[in-house]
């Protein structure tokens, strides 16, 4: 709400030899989430995606372990991530080539996995429905929260956690990235300044980590227990450009596609939608083509839609980016202020809608579309409406 970007210098490598200095790391202590006996076993995304487990349990003032097994086998996980454990098996193969095999986790294979993450959820909290990740990339937590919400839909659990998780702020990852030129190396000595998503001069992401989990089920159990009810998940829309690894096809007309889709699996009208939270990564191409794509899913809508991009603050926490956007948009609907895009000083011609520039704005929404586009031309959106 305050416009302030959590940017700053790398510490979790060197970052020296890099183009790209910056990042947005989360400061935090792992052990207090897996043990330090066991933190050497896991990625660095198994304690943000549990730590933000919790946070949510907590606040749908649900705790799986005062319930019986039953109960605790109606309780599924639907996790997105989009790389998760990429960090981890860095740090193995370090081991690995220095010689250091002893020092190595006796789980380097099983932990190396992205699955697990969605594994260690469901043992932390002895949860026994389904446990599922879901890796499409940047849409992967969108992409979980829409089958969380279809799953829901058919009955196969009564609850499920879902959302998003990623850390791999890692040399190796920072270089794949500078390598593939699609990270800023302009602003690398004013962070807070480096993610501009939608303005002229903006040259690329800033990589980011972080989690946002959520507690999804019916709406009559979650009144019941008095859990605080956000938004509904309404609708859910996913396409894909079937173009290319990591560019989108410029004429939009996909992810336009994903955001129709799923305002029609929600019974929405596109001139009911008050608020976007766009993918905006402040890439120069996506930005362009996200743009072009709200214009066809929402016509002459499109002129009069807010909306804007959460990454401005925060950077680009990649598979975990989707539930970034849902939290905030959340946060919209619970607070009635819409968050800005800020860096917008100069606009991009070709980026000429409503995108909350740089001051949040009051304003009570009472439907949402949240849109996500990834590597491998893959679009996905979700629609959640307001509930009284």
């Amino acid at each position: 709400k305050q416009g302030r970007s959590g940017i700053r210098t790398i510490t979790q490598c060197d970052p020296a030899s890099l183009p790209c200095r910056i990042a947005g790391e989360v400061d935090f202590d792992p052990t207090r989430w897996v043990d330090a006996k066991n933190i050497r076993h896991v990625s660095r995304t198994v304690p943000l995606a549990i730590g933000a487990t919790d946070e949510a349990l907590r606040d749908a003032k649900l705790d799986p372990l005062a319930v019986d097994l039953e109960a605790r086998r109606q309780i599924g996980v639907m996790l997105g991530s989009g790389g998760g454990a990429v960090e981890f098996s860095e740090r193995m193969y370090e081991l690995w080539y220095k010689g250091a095999t002893k020092q190595a986790s006796v789980y380097s294979v099983p932990s190396g996995t992205i699955g697990t993450i969605a594994s260690e959820i469901s043992m932390a909290y002895d949860l026994h429905g389904f446990s599922h990740l879901i890796s499409t990339g940047c849409t992967s937590p969108t992409d979980a929260i829409g089958y969380a919400y279809r799953n829901l839909k058919l009955g196969v659990c009564d609850i499920i956690v879902t959302g998003g998780a990623y850390a791999a702020i890692t040399e190796g990852v920072m270089t794949g990235f500078c390598i593939m030129r699609i990270v800023t190396n302009t602003f690398t000595d004013d962070p807070t300044a480096a993610s501009r998503p939608f303005t002229a001069n903006r040259d690329g992401f800033v990589l980011s980590e972080g989690a946002w989990m959520f507690v999804m089920e019916g709406e009559e159990t979650a009144r019941a227990r008095g859990a605080h009810i956000y938004a509904e998940v309404a609708g859910y829309g996913s396409t894909c450009d079937a173009y290319h690894r990591v560019r989108m096809d410029e004429n939009g007309e996909e992810p336009a596609r994903a955001m129709m889709l799923a305002m029609k699996d929600a019974g929405v009208d596109p001139s009911e939608v008050d608020y976007v939270n766009y993918h905006g990564t402040s890439t120069d191409l996506d930005d362009r083509i996200e743009t072009r794509a709200v214009k066809l899913a929402f016509g002459d809508h499109a002129t009069r839609l807010a909306g804007s991009a959460t990454k401005s603050m925060i950077g680009h926490p990649q598979g975990a980016c989707g539930s970034a956007g849902v939290a905030a948009t959340l946060m919209a609907f619970r607070d009635d202020i819409l968050p800005p895009t800020i860096n917008l000083d100069t606009p991009d011609p070709e980026c000429d809608l409503d995108y909350i520039p740089n001051i949040a704005r009051p304003a009570r929404i009472d439907v949402a579309v949240c849109n996500t586009i990834a590597f491998g031309s893959k679009n996905s959106a979700l629609v959640l409406k307001r509930v009284e």
